[in-house]
């Protein structure tokens, strides 16, 4: 397996976009000023219980960090919810992916879907098709990738996290805020 993070290939950075029964992962590598696309998809398994559901969210999570090696990793905050129960099993999955990460010393970095839209189209209503145009037009992309949303939009979280935690504009989802 290649080290995706060694000085060679520069930082690599992982997005990730929860969600209740699956989530959406990206990678983007940073070389100089310039970001290029690693890989993206969806994380998702054929379990109905919640238990194993989140078991087999902690295994996938691992082996994308033993195979990439990411520098830092960035997941969407659960800002606002409707349904009360998928908002439970969507803060189930962050804490999964975010103790997976943890457990590396990966820093994490969290963004509402807002800060998401907002730092990478300069609004914080964009839609879908621009998310995915600018993501695209961001990174050196293979050609068109086809996946889902959800991978597009962790690749969107990659991608800030990329920009924000090597400037260090961005609080560290692990570490406490600082009173000023």
């Amino acid at each position: 397996m290649s080290d995706y993070s060694d000085k060679k290939h520069g930082l690599i950075f992982l997005g990730i976009d929860p969600g209740s029964t699956r989530a959406g992962y990206g990678i983007v590598r940073k070389d100089g000023n310039a970001f290029s696309y690693v890989a993206c998809g969806i994380l998702s398994t054929s379990f109905k219980d919640k238990n194993d559901l989140l078991t087999e969210l902690y295994s996938s999570i691992q082996l994308l960090i033993k195979k990439y090696k990411p520098s830092a990793a960035g997941i969407e905050k659960l800002f606002f919810v409707k349904n009360m129960k998928t908002g439970l099993e969507v803060a189930q999955s962050r804490g999964v992916v975010i103790l997976s990460l943890r457990q590396h010393n990966i820093p994490v970095y969290e963004y509402t879907p807002k800060e998401i839209k907002q730092w990478l189209t300069g609004s914080g209503v964009a839609d879908k098709k621009a998310m995915i145009r600018l993501v695209r037009s961001s990174l050196v992309m293979p050609g068109d990738i086809k996946e889902p949303d959800d991978a597009y939009d962790a690749l969107a979280i990659a991608l800030i996290t990329g920009y924000t935690s090597v400037r260090g504009d961005l609080v560290v989802a692990t570490q406490p805020l600082q009173k000023q």
